[in-house]
């Protein structure tokens, strides 16, 4: 028998587990809404849910913090039901060969400094700062970083008078040995300084693939703690940044330059990652390692699905046209300048009727923003998803069979539709109108198309067409952010 949280939670299957206790994808039993359900035995010696549910109580509101269902007690365990969220960096980074590229490192650092400073602003220090704790979000926000599993954070200011913690020695290590700054192993107590160094071996963790002290061996923790910290405080900054733009070495410097109770300037490593993004000359538009490889993915299945199954000729301007031929597009208009791909209308989910799309000529690309990155802020406004997919079946109208033309009708003549596909029937402002029926648009076809109009980078138009021509099943594939 499935059990049931709060009397309105069905636990699902197992999707995780840690220190914590398990992790359970949840469903709300009216909404059907997918969630997940932190459960951790309240006999454990050291609980610690329901003080990570305080501080998720004190952190709502914020971007990447998920939102809280409910926290509290259910039979003999503490249960936390937040927002599902997405793959973590650790998953992600595997999945991507255990490598990220500079502009991925880049976007991420942005965001991830951006939650670190959020949580600092509400007085507390997360104090495990790794990429199993950083998230993608689901849907329209997965391209948002969340922050997750503050069971370890602690408060560095009293309450009562906002004064910051006193300086103290002699500490046990908390958080993760991989990632802890080398003050933490020396038994300095935590402050705001140590989760940004963590967050550096992070990025740099993504951009090498591993670091130095990855894979020592020992007899016991405190002997591989102690290993950990003598490779980590005996390797000069410039050693590890080696092969590495110099933003990372300084961003290094800045950290072990601040003091216990300094409070960092988070603007200024901000600033300092963005202007090597715009150096290096990258757009932010939240296109990703993993989004490239999942397409790349995706089409590599869709072109063997296809190819494996014949499909019939179909009869285009008067001639049979052999299955998978590629036929090129007639155009009128004036199509001299780029067009760019545009949505009209954003859907709220994936479930939204339509989509509508136009051509519109485009002079100038990030107009009005010297700095892309500073454009898309992304601590300004919640971050769309990279690819929004839809499908949509369309039927053809039944014709007199003279009047079977596919092309388009000339004056107030009766028959069959002026465009073989309704929805897409004329691209006003470009006056770009298709006149061929094609049985297959394969990746040869889309090359082509993309060469004749310079496609806007963060579009994506893929077309399929089906069963002859009864029925035209479109596949339209748009990356939501920047859309104007």
């Amino acid at each position: 028998m499935e059990r049931v949280v709060a009397e309105k939670y069905k636990l699902g299957r197992k999707i995780g587990s840690g220190s914590f206790g398990e992790l359970y994808l949840a469903t709300h039993i009216e909404t059907g809404e997918n969630l997940a359900a932190k459960i951790e035995n309240n006999k454990t010696k050291h609980p610690q849910l329901l003080y990570e549910a305080k501080l998720y109580k004190i952190l709502q509101g914020g971007s990447g913090i998920a939102s809280i269902r409910w926290a509290g007690f259910d039979k003999d365990d503490n249960v936390l039901v937040i927002d599902l969220l997405g793959p973590s960096l650790e998953d992600l980074f595997v999945y991507c060969g255990r490598r990220f590229s500079l502009k991925t490192v880049l976007m991420l650092a942005d965001q991830m400094i951006t939650r670190i400073e959020y949580v600092h602003s509400k007085g507390f220090l997360h104090r495990d700062i790794k990429p199993d704790n950083f998230l993608m979000g689901l849907g329209r926000k997965a391209n948002q970083v969340y922050v997750i599993d503050f069971g370890l954070a602690k408060r560095f200011r009293d309450q009562n008078t906002h004064r910051h913690i006193p300086y103290r020695e002699n500490r046990s290590l908390t958080g993760t040995a991989r990632y802890a700054s080398c003050n933490t192993h020396l038994g300095i107590d935590q402050s705001r300084r140590d989760d940004l160094e963590s967050l550096g071996y992070v990025l740099l963790y993504f951009l090498r693939g591993s670091l130095p002290w990855q894979g020592l061996k020992a007899a016991t923790k405190k002997q591989k703690y102690d290993k950990i910290c003598e490779k980590k405080l005996s390797t000069p900054i410039e050693a590890l940044c080696k092969s590495h733009p110099v933003e990372f070495a300084s961003y290094f410097h800045y950290c072990h330059s601040l003091t216990f109770d300094q409070r960092p300037d988070y603007a200024f490593l901000k600033r300092l990652f963005r202007d090597l993004f715009s150096r290096e000359g990258y757009e932010f538009d939240y296109i990703f390692d993993w989004t490239i490889l999942k397409y790349q993915q995706a089409q590599q299945t869709r072109t063997q699905g296809q190819s494996s199954k014949p499909q019939p000729p179909v009869v285009v301007h008067g001639r049979e046209v052999p299955s998978g031929q590629a036929v090129p597009m007639r155009l009128k208009g004036d199509v001299s300048r780029s067009a760019e791909l545009t949505e009209r209308e954003r859907p709220s989910n994936h479930a939204h009727p339509d989509v509508h799309m136009q051509y519109r000529p485009s002079t100038t690309q990030n107009s009005g923003a010297n700095n892309p990155v500073e454009k898309h802020n992304v601590s300004n406004a919640p971050m769309p998803p990279t690819v929004f997919t839809l499908r949509r079946h369309f039927q053809k109208p039944e014709g007199p069979a003279e009047n079977a033309n596919l092309g388009r009708r000339v004056g107030n003549q009766n028959g069959a539709s002026s465009s073989w596909m309704p929805s897409v029937n004329q691209i006003s402002s470009a006056k770009i109108e298709l006149l061929s029926v094609l049985n297959l648009f394969r990746i040869k076809a889309l090359d082509m198309f993309a060469r004749s109009f310079r496609i806007w980078k963060k579009s994506t138009l893929v077309v399929q067409i089906l069963n002859g021509r009864t029925s035209l099943d479109v596949l339209i594939e748009i990356p939501l952010s920047n859309a104007r």
